[in-house]
């Protein structure tokens, strides 16, 4: 079987549905029941994966890699693929595939808080998550969240989603803290609904409390309007104490993971969270916003605090960075709720769902939770 897929989230700097594809594709590569089939993955330029070439040959379609491309450019070029099925990984598809389509669809927050996007944007994507969801014989979420947002909000029969976990691999490089260091990291593009500003204000305190903490702070700011990310820094003068790194490489980040005590994620909105899960692999315990889906990802294994409480999230953070105990209760719930995030698991789960949307829509076999 020839299956397509979408895989412009490879190029450049790959965050969220990027790592998502990449721990799929990196998992097929080793798996023997996907080498019976040929990928075909389409891009607007080179992508940042090294894969066997034979079994995952790669179309550079020219163009920019927005709506035209993936509406216009990128049919033209399906279309003398000869394809079986098509994989869009990333909310939308091209509309007129002449093969099936299966699309993941991770959250629904530009419908669930449409004041987060610019208003065209905004548009652009209801529409298109929308009409894709409708075209797809399978659509797959990665948490009982979004399954749920994706029955009420698009209107899709519950056979046709298929709730598939994605994995979660440690970041480490295996460096270990240095003796002393309370570090609070922060992973994860800034969006307003990640209340980066409330974190930073969070901390200010412990700084102020501690002289050994330290805050970084990962991820591109996406956020609209935007934030003044260093000027919310010197607003509560953290400048030697708090530090905004808006790229790191994956041995960089390995790097922070492995040096950090805490992880602080307080977002009031998300399809499933992988940075904190990411945290809990290795081995540093999360503060986070408390909502549904914060509590079905990480369980027992976080602190909660409530959206919005900055002096909760202050006393949070000082308990996990010097409260041995909490700690510890922590860490004990992690490998339970780690098990249930497995890269192989996830990869056979999404392949079979792609291989029946060849043979018709049918509800799911299994719950891969």
């Amino acid at each position: 079987m020839r299956i397509g897929i979408d895989a412009r989230e490879l190029c450049g700097h790959a965050t969220g549905v990027g790592r998502y594809l990449g721990g799929l594709l990196r998992q097929w590569a080793q798996d023997e029941r996907a080498r019976r089939h040929e990928f075909v993955l389409y891009a607007h330029e080179p992508l940042g994966l090294e894969l066997d070439g034979r079994s995952f040959a790669t179309r550079v379609v020219a163009g920019s890699c927005g709506v035209w491309w993936e509406q216009v450019d990128l049919p033209r070029v399906i279309a003398g693929d000869y394809l079986d099925v098509f994989f869009a990984p990333a909310y939308t598809a091209p509309l007129r595939l002449t093969v099936p389509l299966v699309v993941a669809i991770h959250d629904l927050s530009f419908f669930a808080h449409p004041e987060w996007f610019p208003v065209g944007e905004g548009l652009r994507r209801r529409s298109l998550t929308r009409r894709a969801a409708m075209l797809a014989r399978a659509v797959v979420t990665i948490s009982e969240f979004s399954r749920q947002e994706i029955v009420e909000r698009l209107g899709v029969r519950e056979p046709r989603i298929h709730l598939i976990p994605p994995g979660v691999t440690s970041p480490t490089t295996g460096r270990t803290p240095e003796a002393g260091e309370r570090r609070v990291l922060f992973v994860g593009s800034i969006f307003q609904r990640r209340h980066v500003p409330d974190l930073i204000r969070a901390f200010a305190p412990v700084a102020r409390a501690h002289p050994d903490a330290s805050l970084d702070l990962v991820g591109d700011n996406r956020s609209c309007p935007r934030e003044d990310v260093p000027a919310l820094i010197a607003a509560e003068g953290l400048r030697a104490r708090a530090h905004w790194h808006a790229f790191v490489s994956d041995d960089e980040l390995g790097g922070m993971y492995a040096r950090a005590r805490a992880f602080a994620f307080l977002s009031e909105y998300e399809g499933l969270g992988l940075t904190p899960l990411e945290a809990l692999a290795a081995g540093v315990p999360p503060v986070l916003a408390d909502t549904p889906v914060a509590r079905e990802s990480c369980g027992d294994a976080a602190i909660y605090v409530g959206v919005g409480d900055v002096a909760g999230a202050t006393r949070a953070l000082a308990a996990v960075l010097y409260d041995d105990a909490t700690r510890a209760r922590l860490m004990a719930a992690a490998p339970a709720v780690l098990s249930r995030y497995s890269w192989p698991s996830a990869a056979r789960a999404t392949l079979q769902v792609i291989e029946q949307a060849t043979k018709g829509p049918a509800e799911p076999t299994h719950d891969a939770r």
